[in-house]
């Protein structure tokens, strides 16, 4: 970080490797990209606000042209390459944008996806005119094969100037249309948005706080900046695929370290319930990536209470196979849906017993599973797990009580 002084002047810059990238990069690459993007909604969400203290505004990502921020950097990235044939390795938002981009800018584009990226990403990328492979189990292996091609231009996800700069029109547009803000959250994956994002925020609103936020699963970079030098670490199996990424850039981790605040990490569980929260609170499709900004304020409402803050919601392309099972996850945690294993008699008669009190206690059972045969089971009894919808935790803990009150042990 150094600053540069012109006659009159002082311009705030970021330097990576000779190459600077400043505020003025930034508005220059919302000229280029606002003919192609949306310019999305910053909205106020009372519930939100309700729940955690916090004055809470959304900036809807999710709402972006290809379902996520991801167009901007790769517009803009795209806007300033002459070559014909383009070449992006992705969990399939970058792939998408750069296939729109690529698309609209008459470009041919091949994807290159890691075999665990979703479907649903890979026939998105493909409707907007691209090629896709499959290459690899994680995103560095589709990085080499990407960076391999060597008849293409390599469009790099997160560590290049151009896409950093797109990114950071994200948070040049939260600064412009809020003021007072105490803070900004952000996902991180390889860190192109946080490191946009981060130089616009300080820039414009120097007060405000910028607080990066990863999934438990795929730490990269909380531990870099906590080790103060590039960790790598391979990434666990996420709801938060989007962010799934072993190693942040060269280029990402310098912004990381000079201008982010803080960044706080976020179990599964908690991305989960923030989804459905979305979901259900402010009818918003977000995906798990998109939804860490609001897990981590969840989480740590208390420092918060009283703030203004913003949570970038970064892509809405969630994985409508998965969706049952990420809601189900958020019902469970949330305290909506409840599982008790029950040891009851095995004879007629145990069960109807069993449920009829759960009924009086106002349980609605959603599943019956019978387990005869668990070693610990003593003679003529069998262990019944029960999914019930409940009200609450404090709910569950009544019927539990209620259940032991009456004879039966839960295990």
């Amino acid at each position: 970080m150094t600053w540069l002084y012109l006659p009159g002047l002082y311009l705030y810059v970021i330097c990576y490797n000779h190459a600077m990238i400043t505020l003025q990069h930034i508005q220059e690459a919302a000229g280029i990209i606002r003919s192609s993007i949306h310019r999305t909604p910053l909205i106020q969400s009372n519930s939100l606000s309700r729940m955690t203290g916090a004055e809470v505004w959304l900036k809807l990502e999710n709402l972006q042209k290809t379902g996520s921020f991801k167009v901007r950097g790769a517009f803009n990235k795209l806007s300033q390459v002459s070559g014909e044939r383009v070449v992006a390795a992705s969990m399939g938002n970058h792939g998408q944008a750069v296939a729109y981009a690529a698309n609209r800018l008459g470009k041919k584009a091949v994807i290159v996806m890691p075999e665990t990226a979703a479907i649903v990403k890979e026939e998105a990328s493909r409707g907007y005119g691209a090629e896709v492979v499959r290459e690899g189990e994680t995103l560095s292996h589709a990085l080499a094969a990407a960076e391999a091609m060597r008849d293409a231009v390599f469009i790099h996800p997160f560590d290049d100037d151009a896409v950093i700069a797109g990114q950071g029109t994200v948070g040049m547009e939260i600064a412009e249309d809020l003021q007072g803000i105490d803070a900004v959250f952000a996902p991180i994956g390889g860190g192109g948005l946080i490191a946009g994002l981060s130089l616009a925020v300080k820039m414009l609103s120097a007060g405000t706080a910028v607080i990066g936020v990863q999934a438990e699963a795929a730490p990269a970079g909380f531990l870099s900046r906590r080790e103060r030098k590039i960790a790598e670490c391979t990434p666990l199996p996420t709801i938060a695929d989007g962010i799934a990424v072993a190693r942040i850039g060269e280029r990402t981790f310098e912004s990381l370290s000079r201008h982010v605040d803080d960044v706080l990490l976020v179990s599964d569980d908690a991305i989960s319930r923030a989804v459905l929260l979305l979901m259900e609170r402010k009818k918003l499709v977000v995906e798990g990536a998109g939804a860490v900004p609001l897990a981590a304020l969840l989480e740590h409402a208390d420092r918060f209470r009283g703030k203004r803050v913003v949570l970038v919601l970064s892509g809405g392309n969630i994985d409508f196979t998965v969706v049952d099972r990420i809601i189900r996850r958020g019902l469970v945690t949330s305290g909506r849906i409840g599982m008790l294993p029950i040891m009851v008699p095995d004879a007629p008669g145990g069960l109807h017993a069993v449920t009829g009190l759960l009924a009086s206690m106002r349980a609605n059972i959603l599943d019956v599973v019978h387990d005869r045969f668990a070693a610990d089971l003593p003679f003529g009894m069998t262990r019944v797990v029960i999914t019930a919808e409940i009200r609450g935790k404090e709910h569950l803990d009544e019927i539990r009580t209620g259940l032991m009150k009456h004879g039966y042990r839960i295990s």
